[in-house]
């Protein structure tokens, strides 16, 4: 386990590396920052601020300097609300997590016990039904399916608000929206290994010993069957933090989603750097965590990474 530990470590350093690499970059995609930072300002302008922030100094120096900052949480200051990026970012962040956290039990909620009942009763109008919605929520992109639930529920009827992120009720479409397009992937998984643990030896010695059904489902088909979920809904973690970028600009929701996109607009580089940087973080140490987590529940897994 701790060679595995330290392997899994090696590679989600290296990954953190380039994931830095490719933020840091970002202020250099668009051609020369100082003269970007200048705007209409003279050459002397362009000049001073390429001097102020040192961007005529060698790039590794640059990388240095700017990475250094970022493990103090120092991120510099954002060129539109001329406020420290780590500051934004505290103030952002948390409707984001809660949003996510929030679309990813919706999302198993459904997926776990659909995906069971679809992988017991294989061929079965229920199984159909299931996969029906499955291919309907992967079908809808989450925008197109943002606006549907407005027109429905807040322009038609006026039961739940189309901005905002304050009370219960402002949770409800946006979570909606963003759970339904992580459910697909982990309902059809659910269902594979369901069909898939129900065919083994053990399921089969345990029926024959009497177990009822449910007991040999509960205790024994779906233990098995939820590991493989825990490296998907890791990895659809991630996906529903980039969604939400989507997401919070549609409902108006004050998060980080929504600062990204106004950091795009605006050319805010040292914003668009820590977010890009932070989200690869989060899906990073997920995507970590879950690996331990099933090399500590499966012993295959330790010795084929």
């Amino acid at each position: 386990m701790i060679a595995f530990l330290f392997r899994r470590l090696v590679v989600s350093a290296l990954l953190v590396v380039f994931v830095s690499l490719i933020s840091f970059s970002l202020v250099f995609a668009s051609g020369n920052p100082a003269a970007r930072l200048a705007g209409e300002g003279s050459a002397a302008d362009a000049a001073r601020l390429s001097q102020q922030h040192g961007f005529g100094d060698p790039i590794l120096v640059q990388y240095g300097r700017w990475l250094t900052g970022v493990v103090r949480g120092d991120f510099g200051d954002s060129l539109y609300f001329s406020r420290p990026v780590a500051e934004l970012l505290g103030q952002h962040f948390p409707a984001t997590a809660k949003l996510g956290l929030a679309a990813m039990l919706f999302a198993l909620l459904l997926a776990i016990p659909l995906g069971v009942l679809a992988g017991l009763k294989k061929g079965s109008l229920a199984d159909r039904a299931t996969m029906m919605l499955s291919a309907c929520a992967q079908a809808m992109p989450p925008f197109c399916l943002a606006f549907l639930l407005i027109i429905v529920f807040s322009v038609r009827n006026q039961w739940l608000p189309a901005s905002g992120f304050d009370t219960w009720k402002h949770y409800v479409m946006p979570v909606v929206a963003l759970g339904l397009f992580a459910m697909p992937a982990m309902l059809r998984l659910m269902k594979s290994e369901m069909e898939t643990v129900l065919t083994t030896d053990y399921i089969r010695t345990a029926r024959a010993m009497g177990l009822g059904g449910a007991s040999v489902v509960l205790k024994y088909a779906l233990r098995n069957a939820l590991r493989p979920l825990v490296s998907l809904a890791a990895a659809q973690m991630g996906t529903l933090l980039a969604g939400s970028v989507v997401i919070e600009t549609v409902f108006a929701i004050n998060g980080a989603g929504l600062l990204a996109w106004t950091s795009i607009l605006r050319g805010d580089f040292p914003t668009m750097q820590a977010l890009i940087l932070i989200f690869a973080l989060i899906y990073i140490a997920l995507t970590l965590l879950a690996d331990l987590i099933n090399g500590w529940l499966d012993p295959r897994v330790r010795a084929a990474t």
